[in-house]
């Protein structure tokens, strides 16, 4: 695949306004095709009201929350947190992309639709795990406090191709996390639950993924150096909330993503479809960064590799413990 940028010389000639004006055409196309293929749900026909009763506080008869209230496994429960806490910052993230975006025109009809659909998912989350008991409620709503409070501020906010790039894989990234939660939980309706909102997340990242393509026509050499930084550095937008690095070391072993489903599952499939590994007529700033995207995702995947081993053999010594039992 060939691709030569067309409309002004070089790629570093481009700015975020000019960009964001050359590609609201491919938004507005990217947009309508979304709305003609997401569906609208409702997240309280995802939530078992039955199971639900009251905690204490107001109410003389409510009960205290403990562990064997819950139908979700240990994993389940640590993942469904961190997944829920990030989506509590759905207000940051709003000011962070209307912020690069706009708020008018297909921009901005993008920007308040994509905010009310990932609403949804913050909405039925909670609902789902406080009816059904699957964490503690006190906990929970402590965390949620101490994430939010402490704000957001995405690490490519200085760069509208650079949030582009990053949303397209994060996207991804979200939906993986949350159908293998789903998976991982125990619980059927959970699993249902997260199916649901894993489907919204895909669409999310295909009209992002198809954006950076687009990008990809109009500035070459710029964007593929944005993926570049964005791959190398990437960062899921929860980590800054409390026990993060635990969660995320448990959420690994517990094969609800780990390096390998970052690899597999996340980046390989974007780079892929967008053949951006194979992308000739670039620069010498855009192939250097082609090169090094190139090395990176080589390291990444023998990295990838010595995990595999490493959770293989814990699996053996787990086996082999039951077995002696």
């Amino acid at each position: 695949m060939t691709i030569t940028s067309p409309h002004i010389g070089s790629s570093k000639a481009w700015t975020d306004a000019q960009l964001l004006y050359a590609l609201e055409e491919v938004v507005e196309k990217e947009l309508n095709r979304h709305l003609k293929v997401a569906k609208d749900w409702m997240p309280h026909e995802y939530v078992p009201f039955t199971d639900g009763r009251n905690f204490p506080g107001v109410f003389e008869d409510g009960e205290a929350w403990e562990t064997s209230q819950s139908k979700v496994t240990d994993i389940g429960r640590i993942a469904l947190v961190v997944n829920l806490l990030t989506e509590d910052n759905l207000p940051s993230y709003h000011h962070e992309i209307a912020s690069l975006f706009g708020r008018d025109g297909a921009w901005g009809t993008w920007v308040h639709r994509w905010t009310a659909e990932e609403g949804r998912h913050g909405i039925v989350m909670r609902d789902y795990l406080l009816t059904s008991r699957a964490v503690d409620p006190d906990k929970l709503e402590q965390f949620r406090m101490a994430h939010m409070a402490e704000g957001f501020e995405s690490d490519n906010r200085h760069s509208m191709l650079h949030s582009v790039a990053y949303v397209a894989f994060q996207e991804l990234a979200t939906r993986v996390s949350h159908r293998n939660t789903g998976h991982q939980s125990g619980d059927p309706v959970c699993d249902r639950m997260l199916a649901r909102i894993a489907t919204d997340e895909n669409l999310h990242m295909v009209f992002y993924r198809n954006l950076l393509g687009a990008a990809f026509e109009l500035a070459p050499d710029l964007t593929m150096q944005s993926v570049r930084d964005v791959v190398v550095d990437f960062r899921m937008p929860g980590h800054g909330m409390p026990g993060f690095e635990r969660a995320a070391a448990q959420m690994a072993i517990g094969e609800i993503y780990n390096m390998r489903i970052h690899h597999d599952d996340v980046i390989q499939p974007v780079l892929r479809y967008l053949k951006v590994l194979d992308i000739d007529g670039l620069g010498p700033e855009g192939l250097k960064a082609q090169e090094e995207l190139g090395l990176y995702m080589s390291g990444l995947d023998s990295e990838a590799s010595k995990f595999d081993e490493k959770l293989a053999a814990r699996k053996a010594r787990l086996a082999a413990r039951a077995n002696q039992g």
